[in-house]
């Protein structure tokens, strides 16, 4: 099947040729779309659900939310285990999937489980699944802090930072306290600027740490209450039924259709402390009455600075599967747009930038695999002794890192520093070299002996023999190899998402390289060895054989000094010896000169 295989790509070179090319333009864009990232992710296929009960303990949300959380998840298909971490007010629990269970599936089975246990929970406990991302989703980082914008000229009492010190809303509310101007912060990055960072492609969430999350707080004056005969539960039902709108349909009139509704929804403080709790004696009470309204902050959980200042940081959380680098590009963009549409003085800075490090393990990765292209270039250029040759044994590399990583793209591998630092072009090389140097022997025999150039007939027949005669030495060479990472496609778990991205893309290029070593490299030396060759050893290979055959045959004359000699340069012993054995190692020494002396 293969030398027919061979045969065929010969007669049909044009055809093979335009094949590959084809192949090389696709492969080129697998690889444009290819995700690329630092290092291979290691999470593994994970759920995670999040609930909030601030009205229970540790233990109790232990027993009422976090364990039938737990139970209902049982028996999913493909999940492998349950955790759960809870706190007080506070319960996570991650369901550990098998890496082969699509995401989307495991997200709506656990949907479907937490429908029928939500009705068993504690009153106010309402689970939410967390962003489809994984523990590297984090691709960019940014602060939302007060500074004084270069170009905003605006004039003391205007909205901006004052030269006293205090910040100036555009809804013109001085903000003197630092806890009143991280709540604004926190206000403008919940509001401004997370909404619109949620639709970049590619973010599963927005995360959000520092500042305050502003509150309307209502201080009630319990005697005044008492005097009115108002309870605290009355005076939370008055203030839910009025913070609402209501529709009251249409009204015709002169052929137009007129929507009645009633807007009561409290939009500041001033509009709250006006809200009517109770009539007596016909008599309306307004919330300010009985109560103090003002605006305040919730209780946080955590707090960001940044030199020494408090600010605001978010966090742009990646989408599993999809390009760090495309996805925190995206985002950098966006941000930049959002900036300029921010309140005045009100300035977004990127803190962390994932395609920092995913463009420095690139050039880093291109480094090496350039350096090492290049050498194997070098090498081919010198040993062959023929350009045209040796140009068409290195085309193989460019052309097999293209088809690699249509590959990878199919077989979802990312391109990071494990999958692409395995690559060795030596190894991608070996079968095209040994192709060529025997067409190259067999070519300049037969011109050799028939006197003239071949006829093209003659030059096909000859390159196709040749190859045909290397299948069995390169099947066998990129067998054995493939074999040694085959076992890798066995690991599992941290230790198979780290190491079967490599062995997988390994695996591919050499299955790329040995398919063109016997369809394309036969094929370009059919059409472009078409003139004299003139088969001979470089110089190079010259000067090392007149050194090495004198030295080679002192060796095989004396195989048992020889032998001795290795084993022991070799030996623990000898290394670790010191002045005793000095004797000893002058007289090997002076041996060894002996038995690799150039004969006179």
């Amino acid at each position: 099947m293969i030398a027919r295989t061979v045969t065929w790509a010969v007669e049909k070179r044009w055809l093979v040729l335009l094949l590959t090319a084809v192949a090389a333009v696709v492969g080129a864009v697998a690889l444009h779309r290819l995700p690329i990232d630092a290092v291979p992710d290691i999470t593994n296929n994970q759920v995670q659900i999040n609930v909030r009960a601030p009205a229970l303990s540790t233990e109790l949300v232990e027993k009422q939310v976090a364990f039938p959380i737990e139970t209902a998840l049982a028996g999913i298909p493909g999940l492998e285990y349950t955790r759960s971490l809870s706190r007080n007010g506070f319960a996570q629990v991650t369901a550990v999937f098998t890496d082969a269970t699509d995401i989307y599936f495991a997200r709506a089975q656990v949907n479907e489980r937490l429908a029928g246990v939500r009705e068993g929970l504690p009153d106010g406990a309402d689970p939410e699944l967390g962003p489809i991302a994984t523990g590297l989703g984090e691709v960019y980082m940014w602060t939302v802090r007060l500074d004084h914008r270069a170009d905003d000229k605006h004039q003391p009492g205007e909205p901006g930072m004052q030269p006293d010190g205090s910040y100036i809303t555009p809804e013109g509310e001085r903000l003197v306290g630092d806890v009143d101007k991280a709540t604004y912060l926190r206000t403008a990055q919940e509001w401004i600027v997370a909404p619109l960072l949620k639709n970049v492609p590619g973010v599963a969430g927005i995360d959000t740490i520092g500042g305050y999350a502003k509150q309307y707080l209502v201080v009630p004056d319990v005697q005044r209450l008492a005097a009115l005969r108002i309870s605290l539960t009355q005076l939370a039902e008055a203030l839910e039924r009025n913070n609402t709108s209501a529709g009251g349909g249409f009204v015709d009139r002169n052929g137009e259709g007129l929507a009645v509704r009633a807007d009561a929804r409290v939009r500041n403080a001033a509009e709250l402390s006006r809200t009517v709790v109770a009539t007596r004696e016909g008599v309306p009470i307004t919330l300010d009455q009985v109560a103090t309204v003002r605006t305040g902050q919730a209780v946080r959980m955590g707090s960001a600075s940044e030199n020494g200042t408090e600010v605001v940081v978010g966090t742009a959380v990646m989408r599993i599967g999809e390009n760090s680098r495309t996805v925190a590009r995206a985002v950098a963009g966006r941000l930049a747009g959002i900036n300029a549409s921010l309140p005045p003085d009100v300035v977004v800075e990127p803190v962390l930038d994932r395609t920092d490090l995913v463009d420095a393990t690139i050039r880093t990765v291109a480094t090496n695999l350039g350096e090492g292209a290049l050498l194997v270039i070098v090498v081919l250029f010198v040993l062959l002794g023929n350009f045209r040759a040796a140009l068409i044994a290195a085309a193989v590399i460019p052309i097999t890192m293209l088809l690699t990583g249509f590959g990878m793209f199919r077989a979802g591998v990312s391109a990071n520093l494990m999958s692409l630092g395995a690559l060795d072009f030596g190894l991608i090389v070996d079968g095209a070299v040994i192709v060529v140097e025997n067409a190259l022997r067999r070519m300049a025999d037969r011109q050799h002996g028939e006197g003239r150039l071949l006829t093209v007939p003659e030059r096909l027949e000859t390159v196709a023999a040749a190859a045909r005669e290397m299948i069995r030495p390169s099947v066998y060479g990129q067998a054995i190899i493939i074999l040694v990472y085959v076992p890798l496609l066995t690991l599992s778990g941290v230790e198979g998402k780290t190491f079967v991205p490599m062995a997988l893309t390994v695996i591919i290029a050499l299955a790329c390289a040995f398919v063109l070593s016997l369809t394309f490299v036969p094929a370009a030396i059919a059409l472009w060895l078409s003139r004299r060759i003139d088969e001979g050893e470089g110089w190079i290979m010259a000067w090392l054989k007149a050194r090495y055959r004198p030295g080679l045959d002192r060796a095989m004359a004396r195989p048992r000094l020889t032998l001795g000699i290795g084993l022991g340069g070799s030996s623990p012993s000898s290394r670790s010896a010191r002045c005793p054995c000095r004797s000893s190692t002058r007289a090997t020494s002076s041996s060894r000169r002996a038995a690799f002396r150039r004969p006179r």
